[in-house]
């Protein structure tokens, strides 16, 4: 069917499965948060499934799965320029690995002719929509996340179809449709939803570099529906992937730091190190109020969340 029917069902089984009623202990999606929701849902629940559903009906499902791991390529670079998140040196080498791994895809569709070539690089750029997505709605990744998804989701949803209806796209089938959207409600609403889970506890980089091994499985799942081979050129890039994604799994960063004041609102608990207010009576488990931190120093490991967005000069902090 048309890719932007596709992208609408997608996203409309995306919302389905973040309906449910807001969490009281995260906290609220707002008003102000709309903005930077929809210019998220313009890149990633517009242009990008829009994109991908252009380019899988001209590459194998094996070697689009394996594609879609330029995404994390993508998502560490914009994360490290545009939310200046620390990439040290174990951090570049994986990047390079995943990098050396979309080439020799690339490099091995000669075989395939330009259709095959023009689908993958479709997909490259839905894989660049999805990276600016993540980078953009990583600051929202502290509220409700699923009414961050509901929102993205409806944003796309009125974008795709409108697309739709003026670029004259027939009506899907019931039988695709229903797919579909079951599809955007596993692969798009519940995972986007667990993607701004970890974005909050390690930050947008490694949460993208992590969530490549993702396309490893579709990739086997295409091979075994008979969507493609794991020829030649897939095996290389599959390995190139996976140390990549080992590298990335395996970082660990810790140095001493400094916390500046900050006053703000996310979901927490009292024995992370970093929340000592008091409450009366006393609260148990992870709630959401606006709460400040005052200046800390101390050292220990951790990542990029909302708490350790510091900047790293030195050259030994890796």
């Amino acid at each position: 069917m048309g890719p932007f029917t596709t992208a609408a069902l997608l996203y409309l089984g995306a919302g389905a499965a973040n309906i449910a009623r807001r969490a009281e202990n995260e906290a609220a999606v707002r008003s102000r948060h709309l903005g930077r929701i929809a210019l998220a849902a313009s890149a990633g629940a517009f242009v990008a499934p829009v994109c991908l559903a252009f380019g899988l009906q001209r590459a194998t499902g094996t070697a689009a799965s394996l594609m879609l791991n330029v995404e994390a390529v993508f998502t560490v670079l914009l994360a490290a320029a545009l939310l200046h998140e620390h990439v040290g040196h174990r951090a570049l080498l994986a990047t390079a690995a995943m990098v050396a791994g979309g080439m020799v895809l690339v490099a091995g569709t000669g075989l395939g002719g330009t259709a095959s070539a023009t689908g993958l690089a479709a997909i490259a750029f839905a894989t660049l929509c999805w990276a600016v997505d993540n980078v953009v709605l990583r600051p929202l990744a502290e509220l409700d996340s699923a009414r961050v998804v509901l929102w993205k989701a409806a944003f796309g949803v009125a974008l795709s179809l409108g697309a739709a209806i003026l670029w004259g796209e027939s009506r899907p089938a019931g039988t695709s449709a229903v797919a579909l959207v079951a599809c955007g409600a596993t692969g798009y609403g519940m995972s986007l939803r667990l993607y701004l889970q970890a974005q909050r506890r390690i930050g947008a980089g490694r949460t993208g570099s992590l969530f490549s091994l993702a396309p490893f499985v579709g990739a086997v799942v295409a091979f075994f529906l008979g969507q493609g081979t794991l020829g030649s050129s897939s095996l290389p890039a599959a390995a190139l992937f996976a140390l990549g994604a080992y590298l990335h799994a395996t970082e660990r960063h810790a140095h001493r730091h400094t916390h500046e004041p900050i006053e703000h609102e996310h979901a927490h608990r009292h024995d992370d190190a970093h929340h000592d207010h008091v409450h009366e009576p006393a609260v148990m488990g992870e709630h959401s109020h606006l709460h400040r931190h005052g200046p800390m120093i101390h050292e220990h490991a951790h990542a990029p969340d909302v708490h350790h967005a510091h900047t790293h000069r030195s050259r030994k902090q890796t």
